[in-house]
């Protein structure tokens, strides 16, 4: 049995892709710096332990913040003395956005390796309003994204075609770019979080540079401010509405729409009552 290597395994991607796996009967190993045998991109002693008899990887970086491309280049070494096979990176769509950003060179860095690679680009997640930067607070969502509009995508959509590559190949040194099967803005949004959580919802177009001082306010890393505002003015600039089809080529059929979604995952995570909300 092959066993896929699976690095951010706590994270909203990773976790997922070890359930579409384990449920597909797959060997998992699922390894982060707390699990029994421990992982760390700063701690290379750690990577043959956890490389050893996998068959592929899949991989979640440290963070946008600052370039991690050459323990990324060191790691896929070892990767391919281990004899992996096949390396899945989780990148981003709007890559573009940032040249010369850690997303960037993490990409150029699977691409000139030695383990053959697929590279996974989806837009936001709709999961980001209920697990991430833009879950409601006081009812309102926050966000310089003027308005723009975004696929958002449902990261089960990422995981099922993330499992499907680690486990059948067929799409070695290509780039698949994955959203939802339409582009909703951040207005449209809240409407459809209110209708499925019946509590008022509402979106505020907030100011970058309002932004930015929120974010400084937290102590947030330079280098992750600025790749979230190059994604962000993706979205505000309307560059990233495009619907794409990476989905679909690997799973046969659309990623799931915002609306799909909302009325059923995000109802469940913020209370259908909207207790979460307001």
């Amino acid at each position: 049995m092959h066993t896929h290597l699976i690095l951010g395994g706590t994270g909203k991607v990773g976790r997922r892709v070890i359930r579409q796996l384990s449920d597909a009967g797959h060997d998992v190993r699922a390894v982060s710096r707390s699990t029994p045998i421990p992982f760390d991109w700063r701690d290379e002693a750690s990577w043959p332990a956890v490389l050893e008899g996998a068959a592929t990887v899949f991989i979640v970086g440290p963070g946008s913040a600052t370039d991690w491309s050459a323990p990324l280049s060191r790691f896929l070494e070892a990767a391919a003395q281990a004899g992996v096979g096949r390396a899945v990176l989780l990148s981003a769509r709007g890559v573009e956005f940032l040249p010369g950003g850690a997303v960037d060179t993490a990409e150029q860095a699977l691409r000139t390796g030695p383990v053959p690679w697929t590279v996974l680009r989806p837009t936001h997640f709709a999961q980001n309003f209920t697990e991430a930067m833009f879950v409601p607070v006081d009812g309102r969502i926050v966000a310089p994204a003027g308005d723009g509009a975004e696929p958002f995508i449902d990261v089960d959509d990422i995981a099922a075609v993330a499992a499907r590559v680690l486990s059948t190949g067929g799409f070695e040194r290509r780039v698949l770019e994955l959203s939802g099967p339409v582009a909703v803005t951040f207005a449209e949004a809240a409407q459809l979080l209110s209708q499925a959580t019946g509590a008022p919802v509402s979106y505020v177009a907030e100011g970058e540079d309002a932004h930015i001082e929120r974010l400084r306010a937290l102590a947030t890393p330079e280098g992750y401010i600025r790749w979230r505002m190059a994604m962000l003015r993706g979205i505000a600039s309307g560059a990233d509405a495009y619907v794409s089809d990476g989905v679909a080529q690997v799973l046969g059929r659309p990623g799931r729409s915002f609306h799909d979604w909302a009325e059923t995952d995000a109802a469940v995570s913020l209370g259908r009552s909207g207790a979460h909300l307001i």
